[in-house]
């Protein structure tokens, strides 16, 4: 079905790069399989049985070469809303249903479809996600206890407030030493793994110095069974496929932005490297299908961790498979040690990330140029954090589009111009009246209909007999246009005007004789 060109010229060197590689994203995906977990309402073994599951699928059935996936960021607040409002096992069925959307996707080419979402909704939902991650770290971080998550963030802010009587200053010593790791160790020792590192260190000093002060992913979630996760289809009714078709469709497509995205980053960081848009939209679409069988969460293509495997020398997909299989080794060997991470500790990894994939620079760019994009930008950036992620990206596009339209209405220009030598000649002249000759420049669509309406009457009063219609930058007719243009011939045959049309380009030939303008205006009225 799809012709795979990734492992052309391999051989054991190649090899001995993809087992480094593969072994030093698996380090940062383990902290941040589990982290993602916890964040999104589930167990942290659900996050590494998606690092597991997804991170091998797409790595053999994706359609780039460094490609790793798994739980990202960009899903928590969208699984969490789902979890607090279904529930776990709906959460499941949700990510299957995704799975089954981008592999539908794939077929039918959607992967070009998805370049055409705005940079400012993108940019916009991408920073409300890391708001919402950043501080629905705050409990965690500060040790703050009797909170229960709720689905808006408002309410958990509000809640955060009243119970913050609670602070636990062992936590908070804990977070900030996670936080120092973060900042300090890139200047100190930038080859060592950060996540790992800045999760062992506080884990180590609580263990030895504050046992049973903290809560640790053991007391909050029993620990992290140590055996390979067990097969379960969901139950799935025609009534959760009627609740749960739309989060799955944005699980799906906000899967298939993140994963192309990573994927064109990717090819960036290599020269004369070129992704399968289509197949990654399929291998994304398999895994989506597959990991939620084994209890795992919607995962995507991570920028960051592909971006790490890339640097750490990865040649072929191969690396993906090492990534899954040393989780894997991590799960059946040492998982029970996880049930000793103190929360806290989780808490500044998180941060991080969400601070890492904010989009600052670009936000406060799109917002400083006062637009019509920044209009789409803090829209769906407010209603991301206050609503919900589906929300906000129906309200985003439906803005951006409103907003394009608004600026192509303003495309359409129709001005009256000089006639030639030759135009005089052939038409004649009754009258220096007789004659008038407008240049129609743009589209003529629904978006612009009105602007023709508005301006074809001064063309019909203008008192000549004969009105010549340059189209030679006509760059659009729809539906609508049609319409308005037929308008314009039973208006001027009523007053016994002759409309001429000059110059149409020769794509638009074959829509007038399809639409019947043609004979309406007559083969003798073509001045090509």
């Amino acid at each position: 079905m799809f012709k795979d060109n990734r492992y052309l010229h391999y051989n054991a060197a190649g090899f001995r790069k993809d087992l480094i590689a593969g072994i030093t994203v698996g380090i940062v995906a383990i902290p941040l399989g589990m982290a993602f977990a916890i964040a999104s309402g589930v167990k942290p073994e659900y996050g590494l049985y998606t690092t597991i599951i997804a991170g091998l699928l797409v790595a053999l059935l994706g359609g780039s070469r460094f490609q790793i996936a798994g739980p990202t960021g960009a899903f928590i607040p969208i699984l969490l809303a789902i979890v607090l409002q279904y529930g776990y096992e709906d959460l499941l069925i949700a990510g299957f249903l995704a799975g089954i959307f981008l592999v539908i996707m794939s077929f039918l080419g959607i992967s070009n479809l998805i370049h055409f979402v705005p940079r400012s909704v993108t940019i916009g939902f991408t920073t409300g996600i890391a708001i919402i991650i950043f501080t629905g770290q705050f409990s965690n971080f500060f040790g703050i206890t009797g909170l229960e998550k709720k689905e808006f963030f408002h309410e958990n802010m509000l809640d955060l407030i009243r119970q913050f009587h609670t602070v636990n200053t062992c936590s908070i010593l804990i977070a900030v030493i996670g936080l120092a790791v973060i900042f300090l160790l890139p200047k100190i020792a930038p080859r060592i793994p950060l996540l790992l590192v800045a999760l062992l260190i506080p884990t180590i000093i609580s263990f030895f110095f504050f046992p049973g002060k903290l809560e640790t992913i053991g007391t909050a979630f029993g620990g992290i069974p140590k055996t390979l996760p067990s097969f379960h289809f969901p139950h799935i009714t025609l009534s959760k496929l009627v609740s749960l078709w739309q989060p799955a469709l944005i699980i799906a497509a906000l899967g298939a932005i993140e994963s192309l995205l990573s994927a064109v980053v990717a090819d960036g960081m290599k020269s004369g490297e070129k992704h399968d848009s289509k197949r990654e939209l399929f291998g994304q679409g398999i895994a989506n299908i597959i990991t939620p069988l084994f209890g795992g969460i919607p995962a995507t293509g991570a920028i960051a961790r592909t971006a790490t495997n890339i640097r750490s020398g990865a040649v072929s997909p191969i690396s993906g498979v090492v990534q899954s299989l040393f989780v894997l080794a991590f799960l059946l060997l040492f998982a029970p040690y996880a049930s000793h991470i103190p929360l806290a500790a989780m808490a500044p990894i998180l941060m991080y990330v969400a601070w890492n994939m904010s989009a600052r620079k670009a936000f406060v760019h799109i917002l400083s140029i006062r637009s019509g994009d920044s209009i789409v930008l803090l829209t769906t950036f407010l209603l991301t954090i206050f609503i919900d992620l589906t929300i906000a990206v129906q309200v985003g596009i439906l803005l951006a589009a409103l907003s394009f339209l608004k600026k192509m209405s303003g495309k359409l220009h129709i001005e009256k111009a000089k006639l030639s030598d030759v135009e005089i000649v052939k038409f004649g002249i009754e009258s220096p009246s007789s004659l008038a000759k407008y240049t129609v420049d743009g589209p003529i669509f629904f978006g612009t209909a009105k602007v023709f309406e508005d301006k074809y009457p001064q063309l019909l009063e203008s008192g000549a007999t004969k009105i010549i219609l340059d189209m030679e930058h006509l760059s659009v007719v729809d539906a609508t246009g049609e319409a308005v243009l037929f308008a314009l011939l039973d208006d001027a045959e009523k007053k016994g005007i002759q409309i001429i049309i000059k110059r149409l380009p020769k794509d638009k030939t074959s829509l007038f004789k399809k639409s019947r303008l043609e004979d309406r205006i007559g083969k003798d009225n073509f001045f090509m």
